[in-house]
């Protein structure tokens, strides 16, 4: 029978820990990320843990402590991280079962760990709240620009190709300046949530993002017209991969194939900065229907689609973690029927 323990590890431990087993970690699981997590309300830092099987690092997962209304959780977001080969089903039930044990010892007042995981299993939950996501469209970087625009779609070729030809669309690398531009372009991300109907952070969030992550690993791109924005993309970098993390774009922009001519300057810029792979971050799947609309966006730039581990709820303190979905249910379903009167009242 094999032995599994949880080693708890300062950052400097972790990643060399990591890289001698031959682990790339995801930007979130990194030490660079807690600046972030520092900065931001409601969230810092928890721990940095080694899973060891018989005294050999099988895996890596640094999480975050999340306070939400009325209740705290754990966060590894894009961990654990494994080392290969890919594990097992059973490898990541012990690993989730060392992990809630470890949680209950230190602090009963989290609810539940966030994390990901490949197999579905039974004490695996749907996310309390928030999306998941576990397809992604990858574009390969490591090759030039004229070689990344022939790996698109035909159709991805010819909306770049119409972009490229519109002069009056300006795409430019903004980071140097990020927080000072970006309280303008954060208006287009509200009428881009407006438009396509989904929730977006405080402006402080981004500007907490950009200003603690710095352009080592958060990077800020935009295309304008007469100065104005079109549309915009904050990518993250690790030492290989770079990862499309937010994006929004006007009205105008949309019609203008803006957003063509920045995710291929964006991929160049990868190829620029020395990173193999872009990372376009999440398309839609049975987990995450509510993603199908940008599908046909990313995928004309890469046809081939990435199975990744989507995040999974894990609760630690499960009458606890009931109460809040029937919570959460309730106020669902109060929201729906306040709607729905409306819209009566409307007609």
């Amino acid at each position: 029978m094999k032995r599994s323990n949880l080693v708890e590890c300062t950052d400097a431990s972790f990643v060399d820990m990591a890289v001698a087993a031959g682990v790339e970690l995801p930007l979130e699981q990194t030490p660079a990320w807690d600046r972030f997590d520092l900065a931001a309300a409601g969230r810092s830092p928890w721990r940095k843990l080694v899973w060891k099987v018989d005294g050999t690092p099988r895996a890596f997962i640094a999480l975050t402590k999340m306070r939400g209304r009325g209740f705290t959780y754990l966060w590894a977001k894009h961990g654990p991280v494994w080392t290969s080969p890919q594990p097992t089903s059973v490898e990541e039930a012990a690993l989730r079962k060392d992990v809630t044990r470890l949680v209950n010892g230190i602090d009963k007042r989290i609810a539940f760990v966030r994390l990901h995981a490949i197999e579905p299993a039974e004490d695996l939950h749907e996310l309390l709240q928030s999306v998941t996501y576990d397809r992604t469209v990858i574009i390969d970087t490591s090759q030039n620009d004229e070689a990344i625009l022939a790996s698109m779609k035909s159709r991805g070729r010819r909306d770049v190709r119409k972009a490229l030809r519109n002069d009056s669309m300006v795409v430019a690398d903004e980071t140097d300046h990020a927080l000072d531009v970006f309280p303008e372009l954060y208006d287009v991300l509200v009428e881009t949530a407006d438009r396509d109907h989904f929730g977006i952070a405080p402006l402080e969030t981004y500007l907490s993002m950009l200003g603690s992550l710095g352009p080592e690993h958060c990077r800020l791109y935009t295309v304008r017209r007469d100065g104005r924005p079109l549309c915009w993309g904050i990518v993250t970098l690790t030492a290989t991969q770079g990862t499309y993390y937010y994006a929004a774009s006007t009205h105008e922009g949309r019609k203008s194939g803006a957003p063509d001519l920045l995710v291929y300057a964006m991929a160049c810029s990868m190829h620029a900065l020395g990173r193999t792979s872009f990372d376009l971050m999440g398309i839609d799947s049975a987990r995450a229907p509510q993603l199908a609309g940008v599908r046909d966006f990313k995928k004309k730039f890469r046809d081939e689609v990435t199975d990744v581990p989507g995040a999974w709820d894990v609760p630690t303190r499960p009458a606890l973690y009931s109460g809040l979905k029937k919570a959460l249910h309730a106020k669902r379903s109060i929201r729906a029927g306040l709607k729905n009167l409306r819209t009566k009242e409307a007609e």
